[in-house]
């Protein structure tokens, strides 16, 4: 498995990495940790005659928390540098407990926030818990920059809304009254494995009650969705383990899971009702985790 010819530009800022997207188009890649993209040349799914790196883009490895705008996570961090933040440790540790399930330590030493949300893999485990602590992505390209919600940058399997010269640079998770949140999974195998199913929640509980609720379900649709009628079900109702259950079973009726080599839609139906109680119950009883 040969890597094809290729062009490689590293520039040293991010205006010229958009210059360069927008001057070669549909010709050029974007490349950052490369987990993605030097796998699917090898395997010749991707034959791009430019890569444009935007590894000298120190800034875009921050995780740091800016007050009145949240925890912002800098598009080049890793999922290992996810995995140990002591921010988010504090924080959020959800997060770091999502990318702690994803695939093995050398790729999580190099794959990206950024690479992952770009990639646009259904069964990705990073955007569902983003997406439940409603974050959104500061975007820039050669028409200025933009701010959207992490959920509407999914447009189906492996595609975005993103132009192609545009660049995600930051993701925030803004200040909220969350008070418990988890990610959980299952896969083929006990570690490395995508998500056969996957479900995130997010919940703000007072006195036993469920005030706001957020459940975003993976791989079992084209792009991560938010289950909206179980979270409506649960807003304003006392906690009860049938509570947790119907609203499982509302998620399940919700999802749009397809049959393929790891798991039947059926099969994947039944998961999204089970965990996304274990979930709701995890996050209530645990707070973020």
């Amino acid at each position: 498995m040969y890597l094809p010819d290729f062009e490689y530009y590293s520039p040293d800022s991010l205006a010229e990495v958009c210059q360069l997207l927008s001057q070669f188009g549909s010709r050029a890649k974007l490349i950052s940790g490369g987990t993605d993209v030097i796998v699917k040349m090898k395997n010749e799914l991707l034959a791009p005659e430019v890569l444009v790196s935007i590894k000298n883009m120190d800034q875009l490895k921050k995780i740091e928390y800016v007050p009145g705008k949240g925890v912002v996570i800098g598009a080049r961090a890793t999922h290992n540098d996810l995995v140990y933040s002591e921010l988010l440790a504090e924080k959020f540790p959800s997060i770091p407990g999502a990318a702690k399930q994803m695939a093995q330590n050398q790729v999580r030493n190099a794959g990206t926030v950024g690479g992952n949300i770009c990639n646009a893999v259904p069964s990705a485990d990073l955007p569902p818990i983003l997406i439940a602590l409603g974050a959104t992505v500061n975007v820039i390209g050669v028409n200025g920059e933009r701010s959207l919600a992490l959920e509407d940058v999914f447009t189906g399997p492996n595609t975005t809304c993103l132009a192609p010269d545009e660049v995600i640079t930051e993701v925030v998770i803004p200040d909220q009254k969350t008070t418990g949140s988890t990610y959980i999974k299952f896969g083929l195998r006990a570690a490395g494995a995508l998500a056969v199913a996957g479900v995130a929640s997010a919940v703000c509980v007072e006195n036993g009650v469920i005030k706001d609720a957020r459940v975003v379900l993976s791989a079992v649709a084209p792009t991560p969705m938010r289950a909206k009628k179980a979270e409506a079900f649960l807003k304003g109702k006392k906690i009860t383990d049938e509570l947790l259950a119907e609203a499982g079973s509302i998620a399940a009726e919700e999802c749009k899971p397809i049959s393929d080599y790891r798991a039947s839609a059926e099969y994947r139906r039944n998961l999204v009702g089970v965990f996304t109680k274990r979930s709701l119950r995890k996050a209530i009883n645990e707070g973020h985790v």
